[in-house]
Order: C-alpha cells, then structure tokens, then sequence
C-alpha cells in the first residue's frame, strides 16, 4: 500500500522503527462515534478531575513540553477485524496525575472525549503498564483524524479503548464505570486474549458477534422460502 506522506512544518510521517514496518496513518478505518473532530489548539484544555487533592487543568503546549515523552511501538486491534501497526510517542498518565495528587480511594481512571465519547480503565493498570496519552504517531503530530491532540494508547485492549480527542482525565471509585461502547454489551475489561470477543486470532470481520445469529437466521429462512417457491414452479 502506498503511503500519504503527512507534514507539519518539518514533519514527516516514518515507515520503519528500530527493524519494524509501520502501518500508514491511512490505514485506520474512521469509526468514531460523531465523525472527525477538530480542536482548536489555543482553547484547548485537558483537565484532571474526581478523587484528587489539586485539579489540575494543561494547555496542550502543559502536557507536551512539561512532561518527559516516550516512544513505543503498539498496534492496535479494532474489533471489527483491523488492525494497525504504529510508533506512538506521549506522555505517561502516571506522570500528569501525579502532580494532582491522586487520592488512596481512587482506582479507575475514566477518560472523556470532545465528541461525548468515554471509557474506563483500572488505575493499576495504567500505572503497571506505563500506559500513556499520545500527541504524534510515525513521528507526526496527530491529525484530527486520528485524535488530536491526544489519543489513549490502550496496550493489549481492543481499540474502543483506545480513546480519541481525550479532554478530561477523571479519577474515581467506580470500578463498574461503562463507556459508550461497555454500555450496549461490549467487555468493560477488552482484554485482547480472554473478552467475550475471543482473541486476536478471532476477531469479528466487520461487525460484533451478536449480529451473526440473527444473520443466519434471516438467510436461512429465505433458503427454505426460495426452495418452496421454486420446487412450487416446476412441480
């Protein structure tokens, strides 16, 4: 597949990292809940919220060159089937909740999106696994497609995880916290090996699996129904 080259000043996206192949920006399917969204860099503001001692409010120029960044290659599975290779660069959520000063009660962490988009995460989780917000992918800046300014990089969870236009960060004691996706069915753990979507090796192609019994049903019933009109022709 040829790739879009994107460019932001001098940036220019990188197809290879340290001996591993990259996927294109272009190769994510668009499948937020509202459509692309654009942020206005200068009004924007992340804020830290909920069970802490100092709510704390970033510019996105706060989060960025305030805070140590880091790289890492993580690819992201969608359970429609997809998936994606990147080199994601950000920050660690652990080092921008820290200086709010997070309460001994709190132990999820809940995300909020600019489109009304949320999901939910075990504050141990984030913390064990140096998870982190990003703010460039393939060594550009996010492009609005893609979750500018900051997206979630959800390691070994399915991509409804992977939380775009992230505007709010929120500390809680609500364990059983749903997202817009954990509301209709979806696993609010979204373990890639062990949620109720199976593994990696059987991702849904194109659509959740409770669509694919009513599917069979439909096509079944309209064999049986095109038999008994064509055996009723020729008889």
């Amino acid at each position: 597949m040829q790739h879009k080259t994107y460019q932001l000043i001098s940036e220019v996206e990188i197809e290879e990292y340290e001996g591993k192949d990259l996927s294109s920006i272009d190769a994510f399917r668009e499948n937020s809940i509202r459509g692309p969204q654009y942020i206005d860099n200068e009004t924007y503001r992340l804020t830290i919220t909920g069970l802490v001692n100092n709510e704390l409010e970033y510019t996105y120029d706060d989060v960025i060159s305030n805070h140590q960044t880091f790289k890492k290659v993580v690819t992201l599975y969608c359970v429609e089937g997809w998936s994606v290779t990147i080199l994601w660069e950000g920050v660690m959520i652990k080092d921008l909740i820290e200086e709010a000063e997070v309460d001994p009660e709190a132990t999820t962490v809940i995300f909020y999106a600019y489109d009304g988009y949320s999901t939910s995460m075990p504050l141990d989780y984030i913390i064990d696994n140096n998870l982190m917000i990003a703010h460039k992918m393939n060594n550009v800046t996010l492009p609005p497609e893609r979750g500018y300014p900051f997206q979630l990089v959800a390691e070994s969870k399915w991509g409804y995880k992977w939380i775009k236009w992230i505007t709010a960060i929120e500390l809680s004691d609500n364990e059983e916290y749903l997202g817009y996706w954990e509301r209709v069915g979806y696993s609010n753990d979204a373990d890639l090996e062990d949620s109720f979507f199976g593994g990696i090796d059987d991702m849904i192609p194109e659509f959740p699996s409770w669509i694919i019994l009513p599917l069979f049903l439909v096509t079944t019933l309209f064999v049986v129904i095109f038999r008994k009109k064509l055996f009723t022709v020729f008889k």
